[in-house]
């Protein structure tokens, strides 16, 4: 993982076994959290308040939502775009993803041109390096904090601590850059408006600092925040998941290298 040397714990780990972690850390980890990215997705480009109240509101909450979107599209429709991104390690499934693929890629290419490719590209780069860096940061005096607060039992349980300062730095650093990942959203449906008609409300955006100003016009500052509680859940999930089997794996190696050494 990018930022994360697990030298200084005294592990031997070789820089293809980091890589093997970090790799096989993320695809494990992104089929178990997918399901939280898709309702997350689904609160950030519904324009109607996520709320009761609202009568024209698609979804107002995570249980509603995960019932419906089970009752109307199946169980298959929680992980909607995951076998493109694990794409590399499916075998002949790859072949119909390609397809599929292939032709989004056309109709979008021959709809708007190259260009379409790049939508919501200003606020992934603004979100990134922050993001990144709050997430490392929080990780690692977490990680301090978890020292110093637990009794000397729970200091040697590392797989819980990993797990907790994981979920913990990922809540920390998501929160703050969330609605630079909203605005991402929004950005990227552009051009897509009627195939979202059965939704509710469609807009339509001139770039960052419209999209910014419409959504805070039109649905408040909490309108920044819709689709915080699952994403929350996702980044807690996916962060913790992430480091606990990211550090599972490089441990593993560890323990192979050291026995493999002693022969």
């Amino acid at each position: 993982m990018v930022g994360y040397d697990p030298k200084p714990d005294g592990r031997n780990n070789t820089k293809l076994q980091v890589a093997v972690a970090g790799s096989v850390s993320g695809l494990v980890t992104r089929a178990l959290i997918s399901p939280f990215d898709v309702i997350k997705i689904r609160f950030q480009l519904q324009h109607e308040r996520l709320s009761r109240r609202d009568p024209n509101a698609k979804y107002h909450g995570i249980f509603q939502a995960s019932r419906q979107i089970l009752q109307e599209e199946g169980l298959t429709a929680f992980w909607k775009g995951h076998i493109p991104a694990q794409i590399l390690s499916i075998g002949y499934g790859a072949v119909q993803v390609y397809n599929t693929l292939r032709h989004a890629v056309g109709t979008m290419y021959r709809s708007e041109g190259p260009r379409v490719f790049y939508k919501g590209l200003a606020p992934t780069l603004i979100a990134i390096f922050p993001y990144a860096g709050l997430q490392f940061s929080c990780y690692s005096s977490l990680k301090h904090l978890y020292k110093w607060a637990m009794p000397a039992e729970g200091k040697k349980n590392e797989n819980l601590q990993n797990l907790l300062c994981g979920s913990g730095a990922g809540v920390i650093s998501k929160t703050l850059t969330y609605p630079l990942d909203l605005f991402k959203k929004r950005l990227q449906v552009g051009g897509f408006e009627h195939a979202r008609a059965a939704f509710g409300q469609v807009r339509r955006y001139k770039g960052l600092m419209d999209c910014a100003k419409q959504v805070l016009q039109k649905e408040g500052a909490l309108g920044f925040f819709k689709g915080l509680s699952p994403s929350l859940l996702k980044a807690a999930l996916s962060t913790g998941f992430m480091f606990f089997w990211y550090e599972f794996f490089c441990n593993a190696f560890h323990c192979m290298n050291r026995t493999a050494s002693q022969r």
